[in-house]
C-alpha cells in the first residue's frame, strides 16, 4: 500500500521552494538546490536528483530553463531555472 510520502521528491519540493523565495522572473542555479539538499556535504552528489527534477518540473509546465537571457527547451549545458 502507497504511503503519504511516496512519490515526494526531496529535490522537487527544494527547487519549488527556492523559487517561491525569489521575485517573480527571477532564477536560481541548480547548484543552489544541490547545496540545500547536501546540507554541507557533497553537493555534487545531489546534482543528478535536481537535474531529474528540473526535467520533472519542465514537462509539468512549472519551470523554464534559460542561459543568458536565452530561453532553453531543454537542459543543456549550464542552465537557470525559473517560475514558468
Amino acid at each position: 500500500m502507497p504511503t503519504a510520502t511516496e512519490g515526494v521528491s526531496p529535490a522537487r519540493d527544494t527547487v519549488l521552494a527556492l523559487l517561491a523565495q525569489r521575485a517573480p522572473g527571477k532564477t536560481i542555479c541548480p547548484s543552489e538546490v544541490a547545496r540545500v539538499l547536501a546540507g554541507g556535504g557533497d553537493w555534487r552528489a545531489a546534482m543528478p536528483a535536481v537535474h531529474d527534477a528540473v526535467d520533472t518540473l519542465l514537462g509539468e509546465g512549472r519551470v523554464a530553463l534559460s542561459w543568458k537571457g536565452r530561453m532553453l527547451a531543454a537542459q543543456a549545458g549550464p542552465y537557470r531555472i525559473r517560475r514558468a
